[in-house]
Parts: structure tokens; sequence; C-alpha cells
């Protein structure tokens, strides 16, 4: 066993070890390799950095990723370990915006406070710290996408039906061939311990309690078996998957997806590069180390807390891998991500089982058009032509109203994101539980007052697409946090 103080005396870029979980590891070779620089390694070299390397890793990173070789064994941690960098200093008190940020979590509105999805948003706005926040939060470039994913929905108004016996409301639906009890689902987003110590963990109990679909993502910050564990023996879980340029790997992930009863496989089809998510970029996650030796010039600076963690994902993936697929599973295959209608009625006539029309919330290329607008759009053709897979959609959605549209439209189900990482951060169980039933509530709501008692009563007959001029949201726009500018080092 080592001591640590045998780890301390290896601190520089030449002789680099850290501490994670207890163990060393010798990561000299790796540190010019790492997809954020080494600067992010070096400020560590010789420390614990448990802390800081748990939220945007998986537990078995160093597993999969470091050989064998630079795994040095367990150390013998002193009693009272040293203060760590990301520790508070009594010397160096917490900032104001830290202490105010205590504060807030102390005085949190109670959870019956919460009425709909943006309460959690601006709960969250105030509580989460400035990393995780802007993980979540950010979109592209000047975000117009973002902002246009949810807006989207303002366009589109409905036709209701009156005089029509509403008093039993069924929500299930069929996705996928699974029954579920609601049309809507936990879409795969990355980093869940960033929010909350247990990450998808969370996501996964209180989908299972509430008969939700929950998509694994490949980036998830929990095990992949550690979230599938925690779900119950008949709950129904998707796997999204960014495929990896080793296809001995991806074979391997996608086997062992199907094994543990994913019912889904879902290609994420539009990240073969990270967009530039500019508020993540100053999220001060990777704050100025010009103190560190070396310049660290080959660092990817176009990212913050995302830009190290896809530097797997094979770029030259093409419509004709669809069929190696198909060879290595009998999970339903989904392409996450089409944005435009020639792609869509391609993956049609290849006989792929469904698509998600998605532009990644609006974190990738900026002017993607609106999902909603898109299924406007596609679905009278595919109609035309004898629709045979299934559509979905996601970006945007905030309101049981924006799922009914989609529905209305030909959607068979809606995935959500970001309002379940809020509501998961802020309340943890009881908030993700919350929020699937705030959905449920309004659901029933909007259906009685719809004239609609089931989901296959839904259908565009009942939605009016003609009045998409710009509309303006002042709830979206109360949450919304504005993109900053560069900071001068002194107040100007």
């Amino acid at each position: 066993m080592l001591d640590f103080e045998e780890v301390q005396k290896h601190n520089t870029k030449d002789d680099c070890w850290v501490v994670i979980h207890g163990k060393a590891y010798d990561v000299s070779k790796f540190i010019d390799e790492h997809p954020g620089g080494s600067a992010i390694i070096l400020k560590y070299a010789g420390k614990d950095a448990t802390k800081v390397f748990d939220p945007v890793h998986p537990p078995d990173t160093l597993e999969k990723y470091l050989g064998k070789e630079f795994h040095l064994g367990e150390v013998k941690m002193p009693e009272k370990t040293p203060k760590k960098e990301y520790d508070d200093d009594p010397d160096e008190p917490p900032s104001q915006e830290e202490l105010q940020r205590r504060l807030n979590i102390a005085n949190m509105p109670d959870l019956a406070q919460i009425y709909n999805l943006n309460d959690f948003e601006f709960v969250a706005r105030y509580t989460m710290n400035k990393i995780a926040w802007a993980y979540y939060l950010s979109g592209c470039d000047d975000e117009i996408t973002l902002r246009e994913n949810h807006l989207a929905f303002h366009r589109v108004f409905f036709k209701p039906k009156v005089l029509v016996d509403v008093t039993n409301v069924d929500l299930r639906t069929k996705m996928l061939g699974t029954e579920v009890e609601l049309p809507f689902y936990i879409t795969a987003t990355a980093l869940g311990k960033l929010g909350h110590p247990e990450g998808e963990r969370v996501l996964a109990r209180s989908a299972g309690k509430q008969g939700v679909i929950q998509m694994i993502p490949t980036l998830a910050s929990c095990l992949f078996d550690e979230i599938v564990d925690e779900s119950l023996p008949d709950q129904t879980q998707w796997f999204q998957l960014y495929v990896n340029k080793d296809r001995k790997v991806c074979r391997e992930i996608v086997e062992h997806a199907e094994r543990r009863g994913m019912k889904g496989l879902f290609i994420t089809v539009d990240a073969p590069q990270l967009g530039r998510r500019e508020k993540d970029m100053r999220s001060k996650n990777f704050e100025d180390l010009s103190h560190v030796q070396g310049d660290d010039e080959e660092a990817d600076r176009s990212q913050g807390a995302a830009r190290a963690i896809l530097s797997f994902i094979d770029t030259a993936l093409q419509w004709s891998d669809l069929e190696w697929f198909r060879s290595i599973t009998k999970m339903p295959l989904v392409l996450k991500g089409v944005q435009r209608i020639d792609d869509a009625l391609k993956a049609d006539e290849m006989g792929i089982d469904g698509i998600v029309l998605s532009n990644h919330g609006g974190r990738q290329l900026e002017f993607s058009p609106p999902p909603l607008e898109l299924l406007i759009e596609l679905m009278p053709i595919l109609k035309k032509r004898g629709l045979k897979m299934e559509v979905y959609l996601d970006g945007g959605v905030r309101r049981a109203t924006d799922v009914l549209k989609a529905l209305c439209l030909g959607a068979k189900g809606v995935g959500i994101g970001r309002p379940f990482l809020y509501a998961m951060s802020t309340y943890g169980d009881e908030g993700v539980y919350k929020a699937i039933q705030v959905l449920r509530d309004e659901m029933i709501m909007c259906m009685r007052l719809m004239g609609a008692t089931k989901i296959s009563d839904l259908d565009e007959s009942m939605i009016d697409v003609r009045r998409r001029e710009v509309v303006e949201d002042k709830l979206f726009g109360k949450v919304y946090e504005e993109l900053e500018s560069p900071a001068f080092k002194l107040k100007l």
C-alpha cells in the first residue's frame, strides 16, 4: 500500500500521479492525450482528485481507458487528509456568490409550491452550483435554436371538441411495442451526478414508480448496470448510444444493453462533434490555470464540462453502418437526431423502427429546425407513403400541452430532458416524481378540455398550425438566462 506522502511527490507534468477513490494512478503519459488539456489534470497532480473526477466520469472510466500498468494500487490516506484545492479554504472564505447559493438552498420553496416544470428550473437557477447549471442549461452559439425549440409550440393552437363524455381519461399508449402509462419519456442526458450525487439512478427510480420510460445515456455519470439495477423488474428502459470508433467496443456495449433488457437502441446521429456551448465554456469549470507549468497550447478550449467527454465518437458513421447494427441486435433501432425530411424518408425506406426529430436540445448546430416544425412538415408525407416507423420528438417541452400538440401532429411519444434534471438537482427523487405527476395532471386536464379520452383520439383535426407567427412566452423568458460577455479582470 502506498503512502499518501509518496503520491504527493509525483506532481509534475512528466511525473504525475493522482488519487481517485483511495487508489493511485500514474497519468503522466495520458496528460497530453486528455481532450481537456493537461492543465486540469496537473492542478490535482499528487493530490486526491475524487471530488472533481466523479461528476464527469462514469465509475469504470479508469478501468476501461487507462492501462493496468498505470494502476498503482491503494493509498494509505492520512487520518486528516490535506485540504483539497476544491474545498473551502478557511483562509479564503466562500465567495459571496457561494454563500448566497447556500442560503438559497436553505430557503428553497416547499415542493408543494412547485406548480409546473418552469418552477423547477427557476429554483435550480439559484441553488445549483455554477458548473452544473451551466452544463445543463447551455445551448449552442447564440441559443436561438434552444429558444425556438420551445417557442415553436406556442405557434400551434388547439381546436377542442365540446359535448364529449370525458369522465374517464386514459393516458396509456404503446412505444416500440411496449405499453406505457404516459406518452412521454425521460430522454438521455449526460452527467447526472453534476446535479445529484445519485445521478441517473434517481431518474430510474422515479420513472419506474410511474410507468414512464427512461432512456439511459451512454455518458451517464453512473454505471449502466447501476442504473438498470435501480429499476423495477417490469420497468421499460431504452439505451441511447454514441457510436464508438472501435466497433468491438461498440458491439460489446450494444450486446450488454440487450442482455440487460433494453427495449430500444437509440443511435445518436446529430453529434459527430460537440456544438459550441458558451455558457458551459464560461462556467469556470476549467478556471485560469496559467500558474501550472506548460503552455497547454493543445488543449481544446471549445467546451467547458462537455469538452472532454466525446473524444471516442465515430465521426465516420454513415447510413451503410446501420445494417451492421441490425446484425448484432434484435432491439428496435431508432435514429436520434433526424433534422430533415429526406433523412426521415430514407430511414423509413431502410426499415428503421423509429426516428427522434431532435437537434440535441439546441446544443449542436445553431439554426437547426425546431423539431415540432419539422414534424408538421414530415407527417403528411409519411402518412401518404404509408407510415411504417414510429416518430418521436424532443426539445423545448415544458407543458402537457406541448406533448399533446406533438401527439396530435403524429408523434408516437415525446422526450423530455432538462426539466427532469432540474427537478432531480433541486428536490431529488421527490422532485422527479412531482415533475412526472405535474405533467400527468396537466395532461388529464387538457385532454378533457380538448374533448379526448384516450391517446388514439388525438389527431391533426384537433390542431391548428396556420398561426405560426412569432409569439412571446413570458414565463419561459423569466427563467431563461441570457448569454454573458467576457469579464474584465478588474471591474471597470
